[in-house]
């Protein structure tokens, strides 16, 4: 079992849309995935159609009650699993908040429940550095960050990997990382600046591929189904489809020992 948080503490990266289409990718490689919808807003699981998810099921049905992670698996269109979320998930925070073992109830969850299925899980995380998204970075083995073509963007990755190093250095342990630059827009030059400067302090972390700005992963989640099934045929689809490639390949979804 691999588990990849999607994490960005910036809005509007792309962050849900990269977890739902890379977790699309996935599919029709057959690694048969799982997303977990850790974000009370709820987009990921809004983007694969699900809208009709009672506010104590789901995420929240863990937490609270202690639901095992496999009874709250539901098909997307798409046919891969998903545990969605609600914004009763916003209730998590005050009511563990001053609890220290709950930062670890999601690895531990998955552990006695997911982890014999054997497949890569990717979680959609809250952009708030709270008990949700502690949650999910000490149940992962990597961490994937999508940063937007832009200099708000750059801004806001220089302090994300300023709190990853804080957060290796109180739990002892590496959050193995890759960078993704999203809402790339291939006729402007600062797009190109932004990714120079990215490329220029991260290097090797920063992944080949590129997301560029495209229209139709901007309107698909609307439908409430990933690239793939929207326009198959689209640039975002072949960038995604590119991108999954690439993190297969490099062995970013190989199987990991949770720490």
């Amino acid at each position: 079992m691999t588990v990849v948080a999607v994490f960005n503490q910036k809005g509007g990266v792309g962050k849900t849309t990269t977890c739902l289409n890379l977790t699309a990718a996935l599919a029709m490689a057959q690694r048969h995935p799982i997303a977990l919808d850790m974000d009370p807003q709820a987009h990921l699981s809004l983007a694969c159609g699900i809208k009709d998810a009672p506010q104590d099921t789901g995420m929240a049905a863990f937490f609270k009650h202690q639901t095992p992670l496999s009874r709250l698996l539901r098909d997307s269109p798409a046919g891969w699993q998903l545990i969605p979320s609600s914004l009763e998930l916003a209730k998590i925070d005050a009511l563990f908040g001053s609890d220290p073992k709950a930062a670890r109830l999601l690895k531990h969850g998955l552990e006695a429940d997911l982890a014999l299925t054997g497949a890569p899980i990717l979680i959609d995380c809250c952009p708030m550095l709270g008990v949700l998204t502690l949650n999910a970075l000490l149940a992962s083995d990597r961490v994937l960050i999508p940063v937007a073509a832009d200099f708000l963007s750059l801004q806001g990755v220089t302090r994300l990997d300023s709190a990853l190093n804080v957060l290796e250095q109180k739990l002892g342990r590496a959050f193995e990382r890759r960078i993704v630059v999203t809402r790339f827009d291939s006729r402007r030059k600062l797009s190109y600046d932004i990714y120079d400067k990215i490329m220029n302090r991260y290097g090797k972390l920063v992944c080949n591929t590129r997301i560029g700005e495209n229209v139709s992963l901007a309107t698909s989640p609307m439908h409430g189904i990933d690239i793939f099934a929207y326009a198959p045929h689209s640039p975002g689809a072949k960038d995604y489809r590119m991108l999954a490639k690439e993190l297969l390949e490099s062995g970013f979804f190989a199987p990991g020992k949770m720490a």
